[in-house]
């Protein structure tokens, strides 16, 4: 309250509410297993919609959401569109990263380096997680703290 008795309010750059943190790669996969597919389903939903919360003002672009993605347009391109996702929203957390200042080095490459060629050798589509899941926490860790 001020002199005159009246309630002010600071605008505050504080964030409304806190993103996820805790993704991992081994969680992902192996709640995977156990859910039979549904929560990899959930976690990219949650990546996606937590892109679009963040950088939309910034760089007007929004992800589609990843259900629609996987059970609509997958099915339709004969899994193209996979591929398309994939890269457009790697490409977003690398840009989003730039644009907070966060040193970590992932972008689209990523997807095609470890998620697709990497797949001949097992373990990249392993570490294309591991790094996605790295990306998004620190991501979601600068938001919670700065906004």
């Amino acid at each position: 309250m001020n002199e005159q008795g009246t309630t002010t309010y600071q605008a505050s750059s504080a964030p409304v509410g806190q993103l996820k943190t805790n993704r991992s790669m081994v969680k992902y996969f192996l709640l995977g297993l156990i859910t039979f597919g549904i929560y990899p389903l959930v976690v990219m939903c949650g990546i996606a919609n937590d892109i679009n919360a963040l950088a939309s003002r910034y760089d007007g672009k929004k992800t589609m959401h990843f259900l629609l993605m996987a059970f609509i347009i997958t099915p339709i391109t004969f899994g193209i569109g996979t591929f398309v996702w994939f890269h457009k929203i790697s490409k977003r957390i690398g840009s989003e990263l730039q644009r907070r200042g966060i040193d970590y080095d992932f972008d689209a490459k990523d997807y095609w380096i470890w998620n697709v060629l990497g797949s001949f050798i097992v373990v990249g589509p392993f570490i294309y997680f591991h790094k996605l899941f790295n990306a998004t926490n620190k991501i979601a860790e600068h938001y919670n703290i700065n906004g």
